[in-house]
């Protein structure tokens, strides 16, 4: 018997990554991660090698059942490697397993919560052409065809990442015409980032089927509109039992060149999104505070009434790396939790 495998990779693209993807056809009956070959693919057409040495590795490390294909075949996401089976240049999964393997006593969890954009034509689905639609306020988690466009494709990015098995947690609709949400989440820091990657590459896919388009740009119309995020909610094992863990995480991300180290990696265009407007904080000043969506970290009402819990880090952007945003907040966080004692 054979089965079709889907390989899924990041690309190199810059100053944001792309997905891309091929198929594999296998032999035999359906197995193992493990027993999934390595691949390859001409790395000069996705920015990640020259035309002279334009080789380059896929190495399985998350597969999951394919809901659109449906039957045996299986969706694998990959890690780029060189030639000598080093990680590439743009791996940044790698450097995420470090970390999380460093510090993984600490037992570090996250949700994360994807904000995207719908586009039909060039304009965002909901959006008259060449005008705009009334102003933004009853779209949030609204009902209506007056109020909300695209709820089928949602519904069915929804129900094939349930399919998958893809630990997703949610849905609502957004502040913006066209604007949607989901969820992956509570899980380990590398489980969210294959997770969040695999769902990403079923969003694109399943709004290819309705001729739509989805975006992550963080700021996909410019004036009075709420940009699109990637809040990143994190925890760990002190701070789901203690609130002085949960002050010694905030804080930490506003030591010294904390804000700045994170920011920089948290999406290209967040300075268009992180103005101080639009329940963000201005993207070159750090703040904390409970039940403050004007914060860059938000601590939850119910956490400091619990005296344990999470904290959300509302800086990160629709397109950010979740490899890299889960990496640096467990580097900074754990770090500061070690070193108070509170771990």
């Amino acid at each position: 018997m054979t089965f079709k495998a889907e390989y899924i990779w990041i690309d190199g693209t810059e100053p944001t990554a792309k997905l891309r993807s091929k198929t594999k056809i296998i032999t035999g009956a359906p197995a193992g991660l493990d027993a999934l070959p390595i691949w390859g693919f001409d790395g000069s057409s996705t920015n990640q090698a020259e035309g002279h040495s334009s080789d380059c590795v896929l190495k399985p490390v998350f597969s999951c059942p394919d809901p659109i294909r449906g039957g045996d075949d299986i969706l694998v996401l990959c890690e780029v490697l060189n030639i000598d089976l080093t990680p590439h240049a743009s791996n940044t999964r790698a450097a995420l397993a470090e970390v999380a393997e460093k510090f993984a006593a600490q037992e570090p969890i996250f949700g994360i919560e994807q904000e995207y954009t719908f586009f039909k034509d060039g304009y965002p689905l909901g959006f008259p052409k060449g005008g705009f639609p009334a102003p933004q306020g009853g779209y949030y988690c609204g009902v209506g065809a007056d109020e909300i466009f695209g709820r089928d494709v949602v519904e069915a990015h929804l129900d094939n990442c349930l399919k998958a098995g893809l630990a997703i947690s949610g849905i609502n609709a957004e502040v913006m015409p066209g604007q949607w949400e989901f969820q992956v989440g509570p899980v380990s820091p590398l489980e969210v980032s294959d997770h969040l990657w695999v769902a990403r590459w079923l969003l694109y896919r399943t709004a290819e089927d309705f001729d739509i388009a989805a975006t992550l740009d963080p700021k996909p119309v410019k004036g009075d509109w709420n940009g699109a995020g990637a809040h990143t909610n994190f925890s760990t094992k002190a701070m789901r039992e203690s609130y002085d863990a949960i002050i010694t995480a905030a804080e930490s991300l506003g030591e010294g060149s904390k804000p700045l180290d994170h920011v920089k990696n948290y999406g290209a265009g967040i300075d268009d999104r992180l103005t101080g407007l639009h329940e963000t904080a201005p993207w070159d000043k750090y703040s904390y505070g409970v039940s403050d969506r004007g914060a860059s970290v938000r601590i939850p009402w119910q956490v400091e009434k619990d005296g344990k819990g999470y904290i959300e880090d509302r800086r990160p952007n629709a397109n950010v790396d979740p490899y890299v945003v889960t990496r640096l907040l467990v580097d900074t966080c754990c770090s500061a939790l070690e070193k108070a004692g509170q771990v």
